[in-house]
């Protein structure tokens, strides 16, 4: 399978390349030149089957021109075991008709250990067979970076540097960073947000001559198309789980990046039945405006309780754009030089063609608080802050009360214990026995000026081979 920029100018690359590259030379996002396709009759026989062999089913034919399928099938054992439910991804029953999918059962307690665990693992095979050393940077508006670290610490061919936003994310998920030993690890405070991180490590893959040809850059945000490929198995495992194929689904996603809903968008397009999908975001509202309005406008980002989602530039939604200009690359690339001068809309048959699918609802801090409380009070079952957002835009949206709602539920609320408190419940949601000492392990990061050279510096200066 080969792989194409959503730009139209970089070569086309093989899985190695991709995982290792991120970035596109031209600045686009690497997509698959096609996607497999499976029947329902396909589909349908994989009912019942352990998440790792259902995952080997949905993604083997993303790699198998680069790796075996037995050392696949060893990778995603390895990675799936370390998950704190039998299995992996367990759904909880809100009302008739109404789940959510717990994607927080991993080491690191959020969704992207689902493809993170698994991401360290590719890289340390490929790194391992072609002798090759890469520094990681990623940037992170609180959960990837704990991930990232937790699945590529133990990579022998790894740095890893991570960019979060300075006192812009979680007590919980700051230590679950900064708490991890190890000469290969950098956590680095940027006085700034997210976009400004996100913003340096894009500027960063464009041009690596700060490294002095010595290495390269490697991505662990959702640019990489290893954690899109590992997301699309969950909506399989959903909808299987439910009566899937034989009926459709919907799905609720509190979404920042754009990622995670991409790849429920991939999964409809390979051929699962899912008749919506609804992008539930906080008052950082972009995503929410281009879908509801087709108007595409940057606006100030603004901090709540949701950090996770404290998104202004949305990496992965110019995967979709690419689809939606019929995957041509200059079209992609002329709308979003002129995005980054001014609002911008798409033609309006082609919203239209969005709308199909998608909807969308922004969810304040206050409806959060509602939300979270009032479904304590009739399930005594406890949300946090961003997957409070998720049920209540699948509340606020759905279209048909047959179908089943199923909402991502992205991280364990004891990484937003503010938002509970907000919310104005006595309870206290616990971390798992694994990080019960985590507010008395010693901390390790470095806080720098919101400065590209400043931060490039810091690499240049502390991977390991510098």
């Amino acid at each position: 399978m080969r792989y194409i920029s959503t730009r139209g100018e970089a070569p086309a690359l093989g899985f190695e390349d991709v995982l290792l590259t991120g970035l596109a030379t031209d600045g686009g996002l690497y997509v698959p030149e096609s996607l497999p396709h499976f029947s329902l009759e396909e589909i349908r026989s994989w009912r019942g089957l352990p998440y790792a062999e259902l995952a080997f089913k949905v993604m083997y034919p993303f790699v198998e021109d680069a790796i075996p399928a037995d050392d696949f099938r060893t990778m995603l054992d390895e990675t799936y075991s370390g998950f704190a439910h039998q299995s992996v991804a367990p759904l909880v029953q809100l009302d008739s008709n109404e789940w959510v999918m717990e994607l927080f059962r991993g080491p690191t307690l959020a969704f992207k250990d689902f493809a993170l665990q698994l991401l360290g693992r590719l890289l340390d095979y490929v790194l391992e067979k072609r002798k090759q050393h890469v520094v990681i940077m990623g940037a992170t508006s609180g959960d990837t970076g704990s991930a990232a670290i937790e699945g590529c610490r133990r990579c022998e061919h790894v740095d890893i540097f991570i960019l979060h936003p300075y006192q812009r994310v979680s007590e919980v998920q700051r230590r679950q960073m900064t708490t991890v030993q190890g000469d290969n690890i950098h956590n680095i405070a940027v006085k700034g947000n997210f976009d400004d991180c996100q913003r340096m490590v894009k500027e960063s893959f464009g041009d690596q001559s700060f490294l002095g040809g010595k290495t390269q850059l490697a991505a662990v945000n959702s640019i990489n198309w290893a954690r899109i490929m590992a997301q699309i198995v969950y909506y399989f495992q959903a909808s299987l789980a439910l009566g899937g194929p034989d009926r459709s689904m919907a799905f609720s996603v509190p979404t920042g990046n754009f990622g995670d809903i991409f790849a429920g968008y991939l999964a409809k397009k390979m051929g699962l039945p899912i008749s919506q999908l609804v992008i539930a975001t906080n008052r950082n509202d972009i995503l929410h405006r281009f879908m509801s309005g087709n108007r595409y406008e940057k606006q100030q980002l603004e901090h709540t309780l949701s950090p996770s989602m404290d998104i202004m530039v949305s990496s992965n939604f110019e995967r979709l754009l690419f689809d939606l200009h019929g995957r041509d690359g200059a079209a992609v690339k002329e709308l979003l030089e002129n995005a980054s001068k001014g609002p911008v809309s798409i033609e309006d048959y082609r919203w239209k063609s969005a709308r199909k699918l998608f909807d969308s609802d922004a969810v304040d801090d206050k409806t959060t608080c509602d939300t979270i409380r009032e479904i304590y009070e009739q399930n005594e079952y406890l949300l946090d802050p961003h997957t409070a957002i998720g049920v209540r835009a699948a509340r606020n949206c759905r279209r048909d009360a047959t179908v089943p709602m199923i909402t991502l539920g992205t991280a364990h609320p004891a990484k937003f214990p503010d938002a509970i408190v907000e919310s104005g419940l006595s309870v206290k949601p616990q971390l798992p026995p694994h990080m019960a000492d985590l507010f008395e392990r010693e901390e390790r990061y470095t806080v720098l000026e919101n400065d590209l050279a400043e931060v490039q510096g810091f690499l240049a200066k502390h991977w390991k081979n510098a």
